[in-house]
């Protein structure tokens, strides 16, 4: 009967999964990261609860699902209290929200799921009550062993509130907490257990921890503010709060934060050439004013607009760039091919991610309520629209069109990032190959799809280059992964 229950309870959690595809059908084509976080521990003993919320809006590009906040007294007591719901940060979070967590210890999260539905229970940070006290986590990345995981820890008793795999990490934490003698310790214990990519930041009773997966998918930094030190995804939220940079985690390092300073715990870290960043943070994903593992995000897109210009020059009167990740990159095509750079679109800031998108039989284009294109700025020219990616080509032939309504004479289209041809098991959502536009077409045959006059993609063979010839991970455009991916479906499919 209990493997029966296991059985039930295993497909119940892959079905609901993979149900993400009804979820999400308002989503944009491009593809997404599935969180932020952020922590801080004030070792004056301030309440920080209102500089997470800072922190957290910073990082409101990654997640914009649900929030939330769970912060600890140091003192005594120990006191944790948490808050999270649906929707942006300031929808969540008011004055008297923010007010009733007092606390000078805490962790925040914003979520964009990769898998697991979109709920309330699945929001974040995690608080857990054990034998040892209370750990509070936030999880940025996937995990490719997560259902493995959960069918060991269901056999042994575990009970699980929510689909996300963030949970397995803090179930397998708790245990290890219960033989060692410290919390970095458990972290670094489960950190042999877990594949796949994590950032964590984990709060105990009077410690903050930051961890980094091996290999360093996903970005995590450590600032300071006069005696306040900080953990976050990207060096943006440390700017949002005036906290200075202190380094980057390490891939592998797990930075221990108490009264005595920061420790460091560099056990689980890789020869630095094994080590494999997400690409797709500089092109698309982290905010253009962030820096990650110190290449700047800025600069990076910049050169992928150069490098464009350079492989894949064409004749034209003005360059411009589809918002946001796509300005950077004309400005760089615009630098170095000598043609005019511009504005052709205005986007509409009360826009996220998520909206309620129009029923199809509605005239009212979710692409339009997004973008406007002004046409003046186009209109009798030859344009140059720099994009970061194409995934099904659903909204790239309504932007070209949308262009050559407003008069364009000419549109040729240009990517910032190489054809997607491969998922990503690592957190985030490029769908399977099977809707993937360039596994099943050729450069020219999507050219004519999306109507364009001419298309290019950025080569392959440039991607290290925006790195500064870092390692990193271009999995989803060579099928080549730093590690083997699942040979089950892990990430949650959905269409966007």
């Amino acid at each position: 009967m209990f493997q029966l229950c296991v059985k039930l309870y295993e497909a119940a959690y892959t079905a609901e999964r993979c149900g993400m595809k009804m979820i999400k059908k308002y989503q944009s084509d491009k593809p997404h990261e599935e969180c932020g976080v952020f922590g801080i521990y004030d070792l004056d003993g301030n309440d920080v609860a209102s500089t997470i919320y800072y922190g957290l809006f910073a990082l409101q590009h990654r997640g914009q699902e649900s929030c939330g906040i769970a912060v600890s007294d140091t003192g005594a007591a120990c006191r944790v209290s948490s808050c999270k719901g649906m929707g942006l940060v300031n929808e969540v979070f008011g004055q008297d929200s923010l007010e009733a967590l007092k606390g000078n210890i805490g962790v925040g999260h914003v979520r964009y799921s990769t898998a697991g539905s979109s709920t309330r229970e699945n929001a974040q940070p995690l608080v857990l009550h054990y034998v040892k006290g209370t750990l509070a986590l936030a999880h940025n990345g996937n995990l490719i062993n997560a259902l493995e995981l959960k069918e060991q820890l269901a056999y042994t008793g575990a009970i699980f509130q929510t689909t996300i795999d963030s949970e397995v990490i803090a179930y397998l934490i708790a245990r290890e907490r219960l033989n060692c003698d410290c919390v970095e310790e458990a972290v670094a214990l489960a950190m042999k257990k877990i594949k796949g990519a994590y950032s964590l930041i984990i709060m105990s009773p009077r410690k903050l921890i930051a961890a980094r997966d091996p290999f360093g998918f996903r970005p995590l930094c450590i600032g300071k503010r006069d005696n306040a030190y900080v953990a976050a995804s990207e060096t943006c939220a440390l700017d949002a709060i005036g906290a200075e940079l202190v380094r980057e985690v390490l891939p592998g390092e797990i930075v221990t934060i108490t009264p005595e300073g920061m420790q460091s715990d560099k056990r689980m870290c890789l020869p630095k050439e094994n080590t494999a960043r997400c690409i797709f943070e500089y092109i698309y994903f982290a905010r253009p004013d962030s820096r990650f593992d110190g290449v700047s995000v800025y600069q990076s897109r910049v050169l992928a607009g150069k490098c464009l210009a350079r492989d894949s020059f064409v004749e034209a009167d003005l360059v411009v760039g589809v918002p946001e990740s796509g300005n950077a990159a004309a400005l760089g095509y615009s630098m170095q091919s000598g043609i005019s750079y511009g504005t052709a679109f205005v986007k509409n800031a009360y826009v996220g991610r998520t909206f309620i998108s129009p029923k199809q039989k509605n005239r009212e284009s979710s692409v339009q309520v997004k973008l406007n294109v002004l046409k003046e700025a186009v209109c009798g020219k030859r344009v140059i629209m720099i994009d970061d990616s194409i995934v099904r080509g659903t909204t790239s032939d309504r932007i070209v069109r949308m262009l050559r309504d407003a008069g364009a004479k000419e549109v040729h289209v240009r990517i910032s990032s190489p054809p997607f041809l491969y998922p990503c098991y690592f957190g985030t959502d490029v769908p399977d190959r099977e809707q993937l536009i360039a596994y099943k077409h050729s450069v020219d045959e999507i050219c004519t799809m999306i109507g364009a006059d001419s298309l290019a993609y950025l080569k392959l063979e440039r991607l290290g280059e925006l790195v500064e010839g870092m390692p990193h991970c271009s999995g989803c455009f060579t099928g080549s992964y730093p590690i083997e991916p699942p040979r089950e479906n892990i990430r949650g499919d959905f269409e966007k």
